[in-house]
């Protein structure tokens, strides 16, 4: 009896729940309250019931959420949507067409290549142009030197060095590489400006004597013949004597020909209508007076006019050139349309066009 109601008797250590399984009582393992077994990671969520009524809501915020990588640059739309502003351009701000190393391609260069000139072009013509004027200044500079001695025949050795060097500085610069081809250019006539030439010395110390002068030595380029012909005027005060050596050439390379002499040619000496003597002449370093001797002359005026109409109807004189001197060959070294310079066995020559600027 005692024992029945000792099992009656309702448990302090436990407790039946609805099932009727057995639990420990309460005093036991204490009871905490609910929020405390929510894990501290994951804090409880809460929903705020809003006062305001459906219209009265405001719209839900359609942009993105900020969001950032573990940088702490911005992902995402945002982000995507920034970049994509950088690749859109206004179709009133066309591309410049910068390349990667800084220069500016693009519309810029398209210009000059349809046309426009660049800079490099520009600085390219410049540099051209500063070219010619610097050898055109060479080219006035030489025969304003050789200017007033007697195609060199007069010059001292300090003229001669002068020349030498202003001759050098033009072969350097030489525009014609092949001037044989040149026949646009070589064809015509040259006049003589100054020679180194040994062969010429005799003739140009004739020029030197009184009453007697050289006033023009000159060459005919003949390309489609392939001819030389060489011309010398002497001038007196009675009258005017030329005579001529023509020549045949062979083309050995494009600068170089091989000249060979034929025949000699003397025109009827043109005398003069009036005989024009100077004032004073200077013989053997003694200055003569030559006033006396024009007033005698001139009753013989008339006679001297019969005499120069007499004589210019005649042939000229053609004599061939014998000797073994009749072949020799010449280098041009320097050709344009204004001057030319040669160099053969028997020195140098340079020539001038017949009517260029340059013999004004």
């Amino acid at each position: 009896m005692a024992l029945f109601s000792l099992a009656s008797q309702p448990s302090s250590l436990f407790s039946i729940d609805r099932r009727g399984h057995r639990l420990p009582a309460a005093a036991s393992f204490p009871v905490r309250p609910p929020h405390a077994y929510a894990s501290r990671r994951f804090p409880p969520l809460t929903i705020a019931r809003s006062s305001l009524s459906s219209s009265d809501a405001p719209e839900p915020d359609s942009s993105p959420a900020n969001i950032t990588d573990e940088w702490g640059e911005k992902a995402g739309p945002e982000a995507e949507a920034e970049a994509s502003s950088y690749s859109k351009l206004s179709d009133s701000d066309p591309p410049r067409g910068d390349d990667e190393w800084g220069g500016a391609g693009g519309v810029e260069e398209v210009a000059g290549v349809n046309g426009t000139p660049s800079a490099q072009g520009e600085a390219a013509a410049a540099a051209v142009e500063e070219e010619v004027d610097k050898v055109g200044d060479l080219k006035r500079a030489l025969v304003d030197t050789v200017y007033g001695t007697d195609f060199g025949f007069r010059s001292g050795q300090e003229v001669r060095a002068e020349v030498l060097e202003l001759v050098n500085q033009l072969e350097a610069a030489n525009p014609t590489p092949a001037p044989v081809d040149a026949a646009g250019l070589l064809d015509g006539n040259w006049v003589l400006v100054y020679t180194a030439s040994s062969e010429l010395l005799p003739l140009l110390a004739a020029g030197s004597l009184p009453l007697l002068k050289v006033e023009k030595i000159s060459q005919s380029v003949d390309t489609s013949n392939l001819t030389i012909v060489n011309s010398t005027t002497l001038s007196s005060p009675f009258a005017t004597l030329s005579f001529s050596a023509s020549a045949a050439f062979e083309i050995r390379s494009p600068s170089r020909i091989q000249v060979e002499f034929k025949e000699g040619t003397f025109q009827p000496p043109e005398i003069k209508p009036t005989i024009d003597l100077p004032e004073s002449v200077n013989l053997f370093g003694q200055n003569i007076n030559l006033m006396p001797v024009q007033q005698s002359i001139s009753p013989l005026q008339e006679a001297v006019a019969s005499l120069s109409r007499a004589i210019s109807g005649q042939p000229p004189l053609k004599l061939p050139i014998p000797g073994e001197r009749t072949r020799s060959w010449l280098l041009i070294t320097y050709l344009d349309k204004d001057m030319r310079i040669s160099r053969g066995d028997g020195g140098l020559f340079v020539l001038v066009k017949e009517g260029s600027p340059l013999l004004n």
